[in-house]
């Protein structure tokens, strides 16, 4: 499955537009990390904890998004698009969600 986020594959012809395609994945934030990243906020330097479950929340979503595209017989997703959110109460939970046009390409 070729993904992008432009809205063309150069060298490739799109032969036929499946329609939009999308992928969610909400990941709890640990109480521990979420202390431990406050303390970091505070002292400077980046998040690791955090770092790695918007990677893994982003694999996810994406990996929803290429299986529905494959559903619908497509063998690319063009014009992804990747956002971000944080969702629940206090903003506990991360939220990541992409969505795409899958399309055939040759």
């Amino acid at each position: 499955m070729m993904l992008t986020t432009t809205p063309t594959i150069e060298g490739r012809k799109i032969t036929h537009y499946h329609g939009i395609v999308t992928g969610e994945a909400i990941m709890g934030a640990n109480v521990f990390r979420d202390f431990f990243a406050s303390i970091r906020d505070i002292v400077g330097g980046r998040s690791a904890a955090y770092e790695k479950e918007l990677e893994k929340a982003r694999r996810i979503a994406m990996e929803e998004m290429s299986e529905r595209a494959r559903d619908l017989g497509a063998n690319a997703v063009v014009g992804i698009d990747i956002d971000y959110e944080t969702v629940g109460s206090q903003g506990s939970m991360l939220m990541v969600s992409v969505s795409g046009t899958a399309v055939t390409v040759q």
